[in-house]
């Protein structure tokens, strides 16, 4: 019996998908719920799997297609002895080992849009490139080194770049060519890329963003994770880091300064009386803000707890759109990049957001005398419409204060 594989219901908010890795080939047996292929929106990657046991018979939608909630992407037999269609029945044993040996650079050559746009402009057949990507897969670095050996030859395994995912391929892009020839490379946005970038416009075109600054001495909070990392780990089984000093001091000054705290919707302000904070992390299709629910209810210990979690998450792909929807305020922080000093892009709808820098030794005056302390530059960027200067910089100096004396978090002062 043959079922459909249908794209599932997208969210209410994402109208279409692109087609990512097939990780079953043509003729290839499954299993039920196991994954077949990896589906891209604008804001997470979503996994279709075998709804029963069989053979996955036909792919008929390829990599890089645009596709959307319920079109059949692809046919299986159901069973577990289902045969592979077509194939086996040819006469013509000639016929038969040409398609097998199609079969075989196929499977090879499952190619992301940038690898096949750089195999299509040199003109190479990617059977002969040996594939170091998963299932031997071709990647970019096997692509580049073939070219770099120029002998129909790849590289040494030990000579290549590890393979990277597909989405990284297409986001950063190499061109190799000879010395001397300037070369260059058209790849498509990644749909998160490309919704990236439309909300990165939209902030700057719909919000009067502002950023003010401010600096911050981070020796009692290093203090306090000196003395308490190991018993803190021990107890919570998660490391004490800065993170969750910052989530409770922004949640406390936003306490003190509820519209930092609001969103604009039309002619209205719209008061939260709730604390959900974004926190910024990375991955490899982007950027992305996966959002502490509640965060005033959460001991220093959730708040690592759920960004490990976030964290992990963002990296396997596995974050979902509920963990990304709302959020009140956003942390970002570029600090562990090595930025000492930026201007963060808010976040619509929220209003403000809170850029974390580098942590650098500095010279500072400490009742009187030059110490050397571990300092920070903060950034608060904000929506001018409803957030006045005097509002974003006591809230600054808020988080500044509160992070210089933690005994302000616990006594909520």
């Amino acid at each position: 019996m043959t079922i459909e594989i249908k794209v599932p219901q997208l969210p209410e908010s994402v109208s279409e998908a692109t087609v990512g890795a097939w990780l079953k080939q043509e003729g290839e047996a499954v299993q039920r719920d196991e994954n077949l292929v990896d589906l891209e929106t604008d804001k997470v990657m979503l996994e279709v799997p075998a709804t029963v046991n069989g053979v996955l018979s036909k792919i008929l939608k390829k990599e890089g297609d645009v596709v959307s909630s319920g079109e059949v992407i692809a046919e299986l037999e159901e069973g577990e002895a289902a045969a592979r269609p077509d194939k086996e029945n040819k006469a013509d044993a000639s016929e038969e080992k040409a398609e097998s040996a199609q079969a075989d650079g196929e499977q090879a050559a499952a190619m992301s849009p940038a690898v096949r746009k750089l195999v299509n402009e040199h003109d190479l057949d990617p059977a002969k490139i040996k594939g170091t990507g998963k299932g031997g897969r071709l990647t970019k670095s096997d692509v580049n080194a073939y070219l770099e050996a120029g002998s129909g030859e790849s590289a040494p395994a030990a000579e290549q770049s590890p393979p990277q995912e597909a989405a990284a391929e297409a986001a950063a892009p190499r061109p190799s060519a000879p010395a001397g020839e300037r070369v260059e490379q058209r790849v498509p946005m990644t749909r998160i890329r490309a919704r990236i970038a439309e909300r990165l416009v939209e902030a700057q075109q719909t919000a009067a963003m502002l950023t003010t600054f401010n600096e911050v001495d981070l020796h009692e909070v290093d203090r306090l994770r000196k003395q308490y990392r190991d018993a803190f780990e021990k107890e919570h089984d998660v490391r004490l880091g800065y993170m969750s000093f910052f989530v409770r001091a922004a949640v406390e000054s936003l306490k003190k300064y509820p519209v930092v705290n609001a969103s604009v919707d039309g002619s209205d302000i719209i008061y939260h009386g709730y604390y959900d904070i974004g926190i910024a992390v990375s991955s490899p299709r982007g950027l992305v803000v996966p959002i502490l629910r509640d965060a005033d209810g959460l001991s220093l210990a959730d708040i690592e707890k759920g960004i490990k979690e976030y964290g992990k998450k963002a990296q396997d792909g596995k974050l979902t759109l509920d963990e990304l929807t709302g959020g009140t305020f956003s942390i970002t922080n570029g600090g562990v990049f090595g930025s000492m000093l930026s201007t963060p892009i808010l976040n619509p709808p929220q209003s403000a957001i809170l850029g974390m820098h580098g942590i650098t030794q500095r010279p500072v005056v400490v009742d009187g005398e030059i110490k050397i302390r571990p300092m920070m530059y903060l950034a608060l960027s904000y929506d001018h419409r409803i957030i006045d200067g005097k509002e974003a910089v006591l809230f600054l100096r808020g988080i500044k204060e509160a992070l210089e004396d933690p005994a302000r978090l616990l006594l909520q002062i």
